[in-house]
């Protein structure tokens, strides 16, 4: 029996895409909008996606759809509830960004804390030619050894992300959705956290956690850090507690939506101490090939009859 398998949006994956061991037709498609995809997927039993929504309206043109390999950890573009009634298996990547993600977490933690982004920007603009001194100190700058983490999401990038920060002298605290040994609760991760980072995913529970009351329990010298997903930081109330300095800053490499086509309020340049980068924490080269051969790896799984990495509802 031979699989047909459409991949909706290949141009997010910048890997080499093995082929599957079994009998096959792919093609794919750089990318695809929502009205694009029930043609170019009707026949399909396998769809790859990444970013490309699949929602019941959607789902239900589909007929012959057996399996959706999603090409990324998040699964909230999949209607999963119409998923698992209908029989139709859902997998996802894990545990591919143990290196990429912590490695961005702590560039924008060494960034924040050093103030680098503002004393560039005030190099570039001239400010040093004008100075009576060698330096200048217009932006604070604090260490790292000694501060303390606040990692708000303990699973394996959590874990990767507190071992780093351990190696360079950090206090950690650390919560969870699950009950865990050591757990703290939200509240004194905010109080007492230097810097708090992000790594949960996007749920009705976690959309607008951290919200005004949140930030309003930061320390003023504190800033957050998102690396998971867009909703779970408000957004607006980000943008006015940084200008009015309930917190010192923050660095995002998600927003609600992306790409921000119609603009984002954390997008005004005037929003002092931001630092966003799009979308890119998990794509180092090394990355994105273990996620590309897990994918495959994850579709060859299933035709021969033992999915792995499945989701549910």
């Amino acid at each position: 029996m031979s699989h047909k398998i459409v991949f909706l949006d290949r141009e997010t994956l910048d890997a080499n895409v093995r082929i599957p061991n079994f009998p096959h037709e792919y093609t794919e498609y750089g990318q695809t909008s929502v009205d694009q995809i029930v043609e170019r997927a009707k026949d399909a039993d396998i769809i790859i996606t990444n970013k490309v929504p699949l929602r019941e309206a959607t789902l239900k043109q589909l007929p012959k759809l057996k399996l959706i390999a999603v090409a990324a950890t998040g699964t909230d573009v999949i209607d999963k509830a119409y998923t698992t009634a209908n029989g139709i298996t859902v997998s996802n990547i894990r545990n591919y960004a143990y290196n990429t993600l912590p490695e961005h977490v702590f560039a924008l933690i060494f960034a924040l804390r050093r103030n680098l982004v503002n004393y560039v920007d005030s190099v570039r603009h001239g400010r040093w030619g004008y100075v009576n001194q060698f330096c200048y100190f217009d932006y604070p700058i604090y260490d790292i050894a000694g501060s303390t983490l606040g990692i708000v999401g303990y699973g394996a990038l959590g874990k990767e992300t507190e071992k780093r920060a351990q190696a360079l002298g950090m206090k950690v605290l650390v919560n969870d959705l699950f009950d865990i040994p050591g757990k703290v609760d939200l509240p004194t991760i905010l109080r007492e956290s230097d810097v708090i980072t992000l790594n949960i995913p996007l749920t009705p529970q976690t959309r607008n956690l951290i919200g005004a009351k949140e930030l309003g329990m930061m320390k003023k010298s504190a800033s957050i850090i998102n690396t998971a997903r867009g909703g779970i930081i408000d957004e607006e109330a980000l943008a006015d507690a940084l200008r009015k300095g309930v917190i010192a800053g923050a660095a995002l490499d998600v927003l609600t939506v992306e790409p921000p086509k119609n603009g984002n309020v954390l997008l005004d340049p005037t929003i002092p101490n931001l630092i966003i980068t799009p979308h890119v924490a998990w794509a180092s080269k090394e990355a994105m090939q273990v996620l590309s051969d897990q994918l495959i790896d994850n579709i060859d799984a299933f035709v021969a009859g033992d999915p792995r990495n499945v989701v549910t509802a």
